[in-house]
């Protein structure tokens, strides 16, 4: 039997999937093939509609090797491994003549521990050693919770904290399951062998494709020691998130609260000399941080250095004392032990990163109107990481639907530690950028408005233009509004302005969960939904309630951002455009994914409006609406008003 050709396998998903081959699919299935048969690396940009799942699942497949596919959200890894993979792997059996097999990772707390299940969550010395499940009282929020995930525990297969609907708090889930450092290992552990993450570790290494996110491919590079299974192709999905994602897991944190747990952890567990060294320590940390003000350390001053030192210093002398003492009195001595290791060995790791005082760190000030002040710590770049443990010994393949910023991937491609495209040379990994479009015609589905006339928005103050043309935009468009918006307060405005002035309805992030905001929102077209960082990428709602993408500016990091405004004065020193490599970039990536919630099927039509002027007047203006989706351009208002209230008339009309 001959060798069954791309296309074949393709039309054969695709139809499994009941999907509609587009052109710009095929060319991608195209270039994933040769990059992974080529062991050669590509940033594919494919847009809303391509049907980029299967573009790089078929070739995948068909190559035959191990596959680590990595998204940035679980709304993706779901519809992979319930839905995309299920049925690809069904359709492509009769051709391949093999079934491959697939499987979900996760980092270790996203699954269900038996250990702290069954023995309880060692407590902190000041709420007393106590059954977890008999404490919280069953009435309370948190008692139901933990009763609930007692009665799943008996019926889940995988101990997935994301199979558990509907779900739980985070502080429920904390005591029931444990991070790797917390871990006793398998082989230690009474529950070992019915562990759920050593299970799912065990179908990962037996799977052809392994779904897992960019936190636990950022763990995989960072910490040395392997958590993937070995592969010899690595799919980045959502590849406009992992820089984001990489620099999350490797900035370290120190709060005193979380000084002050440790202290209690370790406190039966060495001799009274450590203890007390910890304790002294902990205490100047303390007194320190509560003079701390918001912002960059550019140096590490003197009383938190010596604080720092004092910390650093505790924590080892604890950590070696910690292998030895035995308290009769502590139960389930293994788990204690390991719990209080885990929180002084991150205290040491992050106090002498910050003492050690590198160049490529970032040191900051942060202050939480919750939880108080805190030292963190992040790498000023970590492109060069990325560079040296991303594109290493084997073929990598990052797609996105924002990925060509200002009309080329350089940009994005330097973030990732990647040369200019075509750049020779010896230890340079070579790449090819390759953009398939969309199946959209958005110069005719869409609009792109630039409220020209508005005053620029300052970093402060009330902006009553903006608001009023806000309410005439929603006004002519019947509602249908997404808002998105720069800053939870900024959104807050808007929302209360809207609410005094239209009697339609209005709904503001946070005044409901994430997902039933976006719900009532689809089901109801007259119905407005404002927010901030999360609706710019997270929202899909197809058809006539979403037909006018507001966004009240350009979105900037804030000037007083610590890592965004160290990594525009690097770039700077290096004598490059700061503003242009960071600030622009950023702004753009959002406002591509941003304007991207316009067209999400071949019938939807309507308009982007950005109330910011500097979108049509300023010099970097050019650059960031050649980031965004081909629409037909305007800074007319009333043309935008006519635009929105003939596709209002023709929405109702349909209905």
């Amino acid at each position: 039997m001959t060798k069954p050709s791309l296309p074949e396998l393709l039309h054969a998903a695709v139809t499994a999937v009941g999907g509609t081959e587009r052109p710009g699919q095929v060319s991608m299935a195209e270039a994933v093939a040769e990059a992974v048969d080529d062991n050669a690396h590509l940033l594919v940009q494919a847009g809303t509609g391509t049907g980029k799942s299967l573009g790089y699942l078929v070739p995948a497949l068909a190559h035959g090797e191990r596959v680590v596919v990595a998204t940035a959200t679980l709304a993706l890894q779901r519809q992979l491994v319930e839905r995309d993979l299920p049925r690809t792997v069904d359709a492509l059996h009769p051709l391949l003549r093999r079934r491959p097999q697939f499987a979900m990772l996760k980092g270790r707390s996203n699954y269900l521990c038996l250990h702290r299940l069954h023995e309880g969550a060692p407590q902190d010395e000041e709420e007393g050693l106590f059954d977890q499940f008999e404490a919280a009282a069953p009435s309370s929020k948190l008692g139901q919770d933990l009763l609930r995930l007692r009665d799943w525990s008996d019926e889940t297969e995988t101990g997935d904290r994301d199979d558990l609907t509907p779900g739980v708090s985070d502080r429920a889930w904390s005591q029931i399951s444990v991070s790797s450092r917390e871990c006793l290992g398998a082989t230690k552990c009474a529950y070992g062998a019915e562990c759920f993450a050593e299970a799912a570790r065990e179908r990962a290494k037996l799977a052809d494709v392994v779904v897992t996110n960019h936190a636990l491919l950022a763990i995989d590079a960072i910490e040395g020691a392997p958590v993937l299974p070995k592969h010899e192709v690595l799919i980045v999905d959502e590849a406009h998130e992992l820089v984001s994602r990489v620099t999350g897991v490797a900035t370290g944190e120190l709060t005193p609260g979380q000084v002050n747990r440790a202290v209690r952890r370790a406190a039966k567990l060495v001799n009274e000399k450590a203890a007390d060294a910890l304790l002294t320590a902990s205490e100047g940390f303390e007194r320190v941080m509560e003079l701390a003000l918001p912002g960059r350390l550019e140096e590490v001053p003197e009383d938190l250095g010596y604080a720092l030192m004092a910390l650093r210093d505790a924590a080892r002398t604890v950590i070696s004392a910690l292998g030895g003492t035995r308290d009769k009195s502590v139960q389930d001595e293994d788990a204690v032990r390991k719990q209080a290791m885990a929180s002084v060995e991150s205290i040491h790791s992050v106090a002498e990163r910050i003492t050690q005082g590198s160049e490529y760190d970032v040191v900051w000030y942060e202050r939480h109107d919750r939880f108080g002040a805190s030292v963190r710590v992040a790498p000023l770049s970590v492109s060069g990481l990325l560079r040296e443990k991303l594109f290493a010994d084997r073929s990598v393949v990052l797609t996105s639907a924002t990925l060509k910023l200002g009309g080329d991937f350089n940009g994005v491609g330097a973030s990732l530690g990647l040369a200019p495209e075509g750049t020779a040379g010896d230890d340079i990994p070579q790449w090819k950028g390759l953009d398939v479009g969309s199946p959209f015609d958005y110069p005719k589905q869409g609009i792109l408005y630039v409220a020209r006339h508005l005053a620029t928005p300052g970093r402060e103050g009330s902006r009553t233009d903006m608001l009023d043309e806000l309410s005439e935009l929603v006004e002519a468009a019947g509602g249908r509004t997404l808002g998105l918006f720069s800053s939870m307060r900024a959104a807050q405005a808007a929302a209360e302005d809207l609410r005094g002035r239209q009697d339609k309805p209005v709904l503001l992030q946070g005044e409901e969960t994430l997902g039933e905001l976006i719900k009532n929102f689809a089901a109801d077209p007259e119905t407005c939904l404002f927010g901030t960082l999360s609706l710019w990428q997270g929202v899909d709602v197809p058809g006539p309630s979403c037909q006018l993408v507001v966004m009240d500016r350009i979105p900037f990091p804030r000037p007083d951002d610590p890592l965004m405004s160290a990594r525009q004065k690097a770039v700077e020193e290096a004598g490059g455009n700061g503003f242009m490599a960071v600030a622009a970039t950023h702004a753009a990536l959002l406002m591509a994914q941003g304007a991207g919630r316009l067209v999400r099927a071949m019938g939807d039509k309507g308009v982007v409006a950005v109330l910011d002027p500097r979108l049509a007047n300023a010099r970097y203006g050019s650059y960031l609406r050649a980031s965004l989706p081909d629409f037909w351009y305007t800074t007319d208002r009333n043309q935008a008003r006519r635009s929105l209230a003939a596709i209002d008339v023709a929405a109702k009309a349909a209905q």
